[in-house]
């Protein structure tokens, strides 16, 4: 917690203190335009030699074991989205992440299957600190391209930083701290395994977007933008772009 109040505290340091009209998707600067579509060009040579190849192959691999992946991944990604529903005063959300964390971690074995649902544990959105800060009321600053990292604003920068300084549970006990069970590969190839299951699971949803886009870059950015202020809201509202759906929980058909 104290780590995360010194993030929330750069980031209106920062300036990004928030009112309605800021965290309209249409009102976000592209501040560093020519940096962002270079780094954009970086991670779409990446995609195209790496990332592609490899989701193309992965989903040539069973439904069965693709779907024991995607539980497996979407359990570990309780141990950050707890903490941040804690943050932002849904602990009833909270409670239930983590009765689902708990279950399908032992009689789901390490979340392969996704007991709790069966059990009537609702499954919920996953959260983060960049959320966190644009529900405590953090702007969203200049929109930015990471290298390899993707779509992201200032804010969510600032989240990122948040996880890596103390506030990610799993980045804590792979990396930042020696422990007897993990190591720092296994968060890495859990963050690996991550994108190429999401990139899999929006194979044809990009290749669609990259194909009947004037300007691919202003789509991406536009979509993502839109996307992150829903969750921020925690709206179900459809983007006129596409479905949700098709960013995360797309069937792999």
């Amino acid at each position: 917690m104290k780590n995360f109040l010194i993030i929330f505290l750069l980031a209106f340091s920062m300036g990004f203190a928030a009112n309605a009209e800021d965290n309209n998707p249409t009102n976000v600067k592209d501040c560093s335009e020519g940096f962002n579509r270079a780094s954009f060009k970086f991670n779409q040579g990446l995609d195209k030699a790496i990332l592609r190849p490899i989701a193309i192959g992965y989903r040539k691999l069973p439904s069965g074991l693709r779907t024991i992946t995607s539980n497996f991944l979407n359990n570990l990604s309780n141990l950050a989205t707890i903490p941040n529903n804690a943050l932002q005063g849904d602990i009833g959300k909270a409670g239930i992440n983590l009765a689902r964390l708990g279950i399908n971690s032992t009689i789901g074995i390490l979340g392969m299957f996704d007991v709790a649902s069966g059990m009537g544990f609702e499954k919920y959105e996953k959260e983060d600190y960049g959320q966190t800060l644009g529900v405590m009321g953090a702007g969203p600053g200049c929109y930015l391209v990471l290298p390899i990292l993707g779509s992201s604003t200032a804010r969510d920068a600032v989240g990122i930083l948040g996880g890596m300084v103390g506030g990610d549970p799993w980045y804590n006990i792979t990396v930042k701290n020696d422990t007897r069970y993990f190591k720092d590969s296994d968060y890495y190839i859990s963050r690996v395994t991550g994108g190429v299951d999401f990139r899999a699971k929006n194979l044809k949803a990009i290749d669609n977007l990259e194909e009947n886009s004037m300007d691919f870059y202003a789509s991406v950015k536009s979509l993502y933008l839109q996307d992150r202020q829903k969750k921020i809201l925690n709206s179900k509202q459809i983007t006129e772009t596409q479905d949700d759906g098709d960013w995360d929980e797309v069937s792999s058909d």
